[in-house]
């Protein structure tokens, strides 16, 4: 079968985050996001695609500053509370019933109940006729040490971070399970001496 170029979102599964913002003004505002990544695996930058008209991505190019929250499976009903076209004088947290978290290095307030907060600057906007792309560099990285080791690994069995799969019509709301392999980094390279660099710094 062959599908519609732009349902490449419904072939592969997506993550589920909030992202939260402050106005200039003071209102506080939520948002979920799938389209979002870490920018390779050695650096600091996170990326995410949004819609030229967000409040969101408003908030962002105001502040310079977002929180990534990584929601569990039960907040999966505060996401789409979270999810409607809501106008931008109106605060997500008291529509969703969810709580402020301070954060450490940033204005914005992270979102108790999450797994981890990824508290972010902005770095670069690189605009499109549609969407804009935003580069942001992360800040601070807080986890609840409870569904986390001591190397910063998630035990996502017990954690259940939510992602997603969608559809022509909706979606579903998923978690990731253990597939029954592990593979090490090294596994990935023929020899020592091609594997990635290790990154100290902005130009290291």
């Amino acid at each position: 079968m062959i599908l519609k170029t732009n349902q490449r979102e419904q072939v592969m599964p997506l993550p589920v985050v909030l992202v939260s913002t402050v106005s200039k003004d003071g209102i506080r505002n939520i948002a979920p996001w799938s389209n979002i990544t870490p920018i390779l695996r050695p650096f600091d930058d996170i990326v995410l695609a949004s819609w030229i008209k967000r409040d969101t991505l408003d908030n962002i190019r105001e502040t310079g500053e977002f929180v990534i929250n990584v929601p569990p499976v039960d907040l999966a009903d505060a996401v789409m509370i979270c999810s409607k076209n809501y106008p931008p004088e109106v605060d997500e947290f008291e529509q969703a019933g969810l709580k402020p978290r301070p954060s450490k290095k940033v204005k914005a307030p992270g979102i108790e109940g999450c797994l981890a907060w990824v508290e972010c600057m902005l770095v670069e906007e690189i605009s499109r006729k549609n969407y804009s792309l935003v580069i942001g560099k992360v800040v601070n990285l807080d986890v609840d040490d409870y569904y986390f080791n001591k190397y910063g690994e998630m035990d996502y069995e017990k954690a259940k971070p939510l992602s997603v799969m969608l559809g022509d019509q909706g979606m579903w709301f998923t978690r990731p399970v253990f597939a029954g392999r592990y593979a090490g980094y090294a596994e990935m390279f023929l020899n020592k001496k091609d594997e990635a660099p290790t990154i100290t710094g902005e130009n290291g």
